[in-house]
Order: C-alpha cells, then structure tokens, then sequence
C-alpha cells in the first residue's frame, strides 16, 4: 500500500541488523527510505509481544528528529504501518505544539514517541506522568542536521536523563515475550547522510559496540578498524570503527537518476534569471513540483509574494495559452522557521498533496522531509557547507525517481565548485542567455542570434528587471520586504562558511 514492492539496498542492509538488537550507525543517501528502516524492525518486535503491551505500558521506541515537519512526515509513515497494530500507539511531541495536550497524550501512553529534542527535554524534565522505563529503542534520525541546530547539548542531557550506560542486545528470542524490567536492553540506532565530527562523537556516546551501514571502503579512519560481533550478512560492509571520518575528500552518493548542474548568474541578473528558469520548468511539464531554497526567512518572504502578486505584459514565448496575469501556471507555498507552527503544517500538507506546485523555503525543509514527486531543486542561495548541498538535492530524485538540481552561482563564486569536486560532485554549466532567450519583448526580433554576448544585455532580461524594479517601488509593502531581504541576504552572506 505504501508503494514499496522490494526494500531498497539500504532497507536490507540494514534491516536484519536492526532485528537482531545490536546498536546501528546508517549512512546512507536521502531518498533511500531510511525511515522504514528502523521503523519496520521496531513495530515487528513490538507487534510479537506476548501478552500483547499496552499504551499504559508507556514508551518503548523514541525517534528524535531535527524538525517540527519531519516530525510531522516520520509519524504519519509510521500511522500507516501501524494500520493492522491497533495496540501500538503512536505520537509525537515537538516545538509550537500545545505542551498541556502533549502531557495528556503522554499520561495516556504513547508506545512509539516521534521527538523534536528540546520538547522532549522539556517533558523529560517536568512530565512526571510520562512513562519511559522500558524504552528499548532510541532513533536518532537526521543526526547531522540534529546537531548541525544547535541540539548537541540537550541531546547530551537527553541521554543522561534516559541512564545512557547500556549493553549492546542481540537476542532472537526477544520476540516471544514481553521482558521484565530488569530484562530491557536499549537499542540504540543513529542515521545520517553526511558523516562529520559532530556526528562521531555523538555516535561515542550513544552506540555500544555499533555495527556501521553504508559506509565507503576507501573511507580512512585514524586507528585500527575492528570487526564487528553482529550478524553477518553478504550485502553489508560491518566495520567497527573509530568514527574519526575524514571528512576533507569524502565522497557524497547521489542517485544515478539525479542531473546536477549550476548556472554562473552575475549579482544583479539572479532575480530575472530565477524567474526564467521557474517559468521554462513549469512550460515544459505543467503537472511537476519545484522547490528553491534561500539563505533566509526574509527572502522567502519577498519571492513568495513577487511571485504570488507580479504581472508583466511582455511575454514568453509559452504564454500564448495562458491567462494574462498567471506569471508561474501553479500555486505558491513558502516554508521557513519563522512561520507559524499551524501555517507550517498547512504547507507542508498542501503541498504534498498539489499536483503542480512551486514551494520557497529555507534549510528547514533540507533534511529529511519526502515530498512526492519533486523535479527541480533550485539553491538560488548556495549552501553555507557542501553537506547541505547533499541535503538539499536530496529532495528530489528519491526511491528511484527523476529529478535534477540547479545551483546558481555568482562568477565570484566558482570556487565554490572546487569545493563541491572534492566530494565528487558532477555538475555541468547551464547557459544562462539559453533561458533568457524564452523571454519574447515586443518590437524586438531575432533576439536569440547570439549578438547579446554580456547576459545583463539582454533585452527580455532588461525588460524584466525594469518592470521588476517599477513593481516593488510602487508597492510599499513589496518595498519593505525587499529591504528585508537585502538586509538579511548581506547579514546572511557576511557568516557564509
């Protein structure tokens, strides 16, 4: 029902591990179904229990997560596999939620507990009623990014509360029984895309005697690397390592089906050339999503409504069957940190939902989130560290799907590339007059010559930016939020890594 007909290759790598107890480090690509995998072993434990545990029970599987919306995505998978569990009950507590509700839900006992780390912490701390004493699994999802917002410390405080000290557990049997309190072993389980120095030492403190998925044979360690105890398998490289990755030539994984490449955009050319771009992609297939990605809140804010609310008269050469006035033939959603808890829900549902749509967003929805059927990513803002470019393109081209990703880059800025090579990245150039040369202004022909050798010559280019710039004067409130986004984008590119 869920659409997975065989696991992909990192579900069964990794699955069989997991069932048999022992602590997990996973590294593997966005897209490859990470959360079936430690999903799926912890509810065909739980599920065999006899007698059959009960919500009063209290929690037994905790997933931490970075985000209020992978929070959000985690627990509706883990509903629909939970459909023929009745007894297995589900939940989630995170940031902006209402804390009294949350505490009701956790008196009543919530079996598998999906946790943005602050608010747990909170509920650690002053939920006396929220039972944890037989917690056999601990998630900790997106581990970079979890660390990468700041939740180093209270995940450290988190273990501390949940007595950390454990044995590692490989029992068959354990199954067949619900132990006794004195019997619980805690299994613990971390998954990350990108490994960095963050992530091994979280994976010191958390995971006893780990066996490692996913990771490069030619990935170098500083000590000796010792074999793992754990069940051995022919399609999984176990190591036990000493987690001090070097991380300055690792390469990423990306799947085969993902076109990459980048556009050298001059600094006064990116609006009119965005705006191109998102206008060519929705002409060639009108039922896709897009996604672009900014620096900052500000930002999102500005483009949202200039795409939302900006009519131009002169058109391209596809606008013949459009109504004049519908600049992008699809409906807009932002996302960014700022926004409301509720109006960050309805986003991210709409547009899962939307056949065609374009979403403006920040990093918050880098990590993690699956939304269906996504064709272009768009780093209008390049990404502070090239882990987060791996993040970011990771939302399109999932489970074997298409898609392809677009970096815009200033000519300032092609060393950047180099960085990005060193983790072998493939990307190749975009002609930037190529999707300029869509842009049809009238009283002009033959535009598309090649006479125009400097882009910020062109005339659709120039006819664009004009009317751009006579939009946003004239609008007051469209000024402000320009002046917003300027201020931002220059605090935001001042702290670039």
């Amino acid at each position: 029902r869920m659409g997975f007909k065989f696991p992909t290759l990192i579900q069964k790598q990794s699955i069989p591990l997991i069932l048999s107890g022992c602590d997990v480090l996973v590294n593997a690509g966005t897209g490859t179904g990470k959360t079936i995998v430690y999903l799926s072993p912890i509810i065909h434990h739980l599920q065999a229990y006899l007698p059959r545990i009960n919500r009063s029970d209290g929690t037994f599987a905790l997933v931490l997560v970075p985000t209020r919306e992978l929070c959000m995505q985690v627990y509706e998978v883990l509903q629909k596999v939970l459909h023929r569990f009745h007894w297995i009950v589900p939940g989630y507590i995170m940031g902006g939620e209402n804390r009294s509700k949350e505490k009701a839900r956790l008196r009543k006992g919530i079996t598998i507990l999906v946790a943005t780390p602050g608010r747990l912490l909170d509920h650690l701390k002053h939920t006396s009623s929220f039972v944890h004493n037989r917690l056999r699994w601990l998630v900790f999802d997106e581990a970079d990014r979890l660390l990468d917002l700041g939740f180093g410390k209270d995940i450290a405080e988190i273990l501390a509360l949940l007595e950390s000290g454990h044995l590692g557990y490989c029992n068959e049997n354990t199954a067949n029984h619900e132990p006794s309190n004195d019997e619980y072993q805690r299994q613990n389980l971390l998954l990350s895309a990108t490994l960095n120095d963050d992530v091994n030492n979280l994976a010191k403190i958390s995971l006893h005697n780990p066996v490692t998925i996913g990771l490069e044979e030619n990935r170098s360690f500083n000590g000796k690397i010792k074999p793992s105890s754990g069940t051995a398998t022919d399609v999984v490289t176990k190591e036990r390592p000493q987690f001090e990755a070097s991380n300055a030539s690792t390469e990423y994984k990306f799947p085969a089906q993902l076109v990459q490449s980048y556009m050298k955009v001059p600094c006064g050319m990116r609006l009119v050339v965005l705006l191109a771009v998102l206008r060519s992609q929705f002409a060639v297939e009108p039922s896709r999503k897009v996604v672009v990605f900014f620096s900052t809140c500000d930002a999102v804010d500005l483009h949202y409504a200039l795409i939302s609310e900006f009519h131009w008269v002169s058109s391209f050469r596809e606008d013949r069957d459009q109504k004049e006035g519908s600049f992008i033939s699809c409906k807009t959603f932002r996302l960014h940190g700022n926004m409301a808890q509720e109006d960050r829900r309805q986003t991210f549902h709409h547009f899962n939902e939307e056949k065609s749509a374009l979403l403006l967003c920040t990093d918050v929805a880098a990590r993690g989130l699956d939304f269906p059927k996504v064709k272009c990513i768009i780093q209008y803002d390049s990404p502070g560290d090239a882990n987060e470019y791996v993040h970011r393109v990771g939302r399109t081209a999932r489970l074997g799907q298409k898609g392809e990703a677009i970096l815009f880059l200033q000519p300032i800025e092609l060393d950047y590339l180099k960085e990005l090579q060193k983790h072998g990245v493939p990307l190749n150039e975009l002609s930037v007059k190529r999707v300029l040369d869509h842009i049809q202004v009238s009283g002009i022909k033959n535009h598309k010559q090649g006479k125009w050798t400097a882009v910020e010559m062109h005339p659709g280019a120039l006819s664009m930016q004009k009317a751009l710039e006579s939009f946003i004067i004239m609008e007051e409130s469209m000024k402000q939020l320009a002046k917003d986004a300027f201020c931002s984008f220059v605090r935001a590119y001042a702290a670039h890594r």
